[in-house]
């Protein structure tokens, strides 16, 4: 992937839509403010917008031409910002509403995954009074408890007695309506960055705890990132491969990130999907994209670049 020849001007005046009232609010400012730095140095006429109730108005006010969404989890990655843009006919970044919804719903990825023949790790949805001894005879031990529209692993526990399951699923809930369980994968996690229809170099992620929870995500020095990520080239292609089926059978588009696991055997089971990822300086698609030969600014450049050849 080359750098982007491009008129800043092109662009017209662009809104990074950041912030919300999502858990991952925090997040989403710091990405936020990183892409606005980016535009900002070549160029570009960017405007920050913190996302609330009055952001169609705001978008009017400012005279917008496009828009750049790095709005986490609800409100910016379930489809609900997105309907807001298209019925102003103001051009965004990222996946349209289905491909956000299909992606933003952890129970409709595996759902459409599974139907496509593609592998997912068993899963079950759950209620609060799920049976406990069912689940750790259909799933086994580990088990992981996700609520189904969060990120960042946000209310996720990884169990490994049946005891503790009820009140990871009473947390699970805590901070979603939908909870699923889902079989563990023993096995090395990698994620794979999708840039325009391509897979970025994998990413292997290395943590000394339980799984890669929100602190190994945000807070420990202890997580490794290991990029170029060891698996041998043929391997590394395959996994590229499945990644984009999976980006591709969500109905996504333009840039995201497709989360998997790797087992004992080597094969690769899909976990999650994320089309808004993290756009820190140390989020996971900028590196992937450095690997690649890829700076930031160029990288948030060919994100914007989509919004010039939209057809939603």
């Amino acid at each position: 992937m080359s750098d982007v020849t491009f008129n800043p001007q092109n662009f017209g005046r662009v809104a990074v839509l950041l912030g919300g009232r999502s858990a991952e609010r925090e997040i989403s400012l710091k990405s936020g403010r990183a892409v606005i730095a980016a535009m900002q140095s070549i160029g570009i006429d960017a405007v920050e917008i913190d996302v609330d109730k009055s952001v169609s108005e705001r978008l009017r006010q400012e005279g917008i031409d496009r828009a750049f969404i790095i709005l986490h989890g609800r409100g910016g990655e379930d489809g609900e910002i997105q309907g807001v843009l298209q019925s102003l006919q103001i051009p965004y970044t990222g996946s349209g509403i289905t491909g956000a919804v299909l992606s933003m719903n952890k129970r409709l990825s595996k759902q459409v995954w599974q139907g496509q023949g593609l592998p997912t790790p068993k899963y079950m949805q759950l209620n609060r009074q799920s049976n406990t001894q069912q689940l750790v005879e259909e799933l086994g031990l580990p088990i992981v408890i996700k609520p189904v529209n969060e990120g960042s692993s946000i209310g996720m526990s990884k169990v490994n007695s049946a005891e503790a399951l009820q009140q990871a699923i009473d947390l699970a809930f805590d901070y979603d309506d939908e909870v699923i369980a889902e079989q563990w994968v023993h096995g090395a996690e990698y994620t794979i960055s999708i840039l325009n229809d391509e897979a970025l170099p994998v990413i292997r992620l290395k943590t000394p705890r339980e799984f890669y929870d929100f602190e190994a995500k945000y807070l420990a020095d202890s997580t490794e990132y290991l990029c170029p990520c060891g698996l041998t080239e043929a391997d590394e292609k395959r996994c590229q491969q499945l990644a984009v089926k999976a980006f591709n059978a969500l109905n996504m588009s333009g840039w995201g990130r497709i989360d998997v696991m790797a087992d004992q055997h080597g094969d690769f089971y899909l976990l999650e999907a994320n089309s808004v990822p993290g756009m820190t300086d140390h989020s996971l698609v900028p590196m992937a994209a450095r690997q690649a030969g890829i700076s930031f600014e160029n990288l948030v450049t060919q994100i914007l670049q989509g919004t010039l050849e939209l057809k939603r």
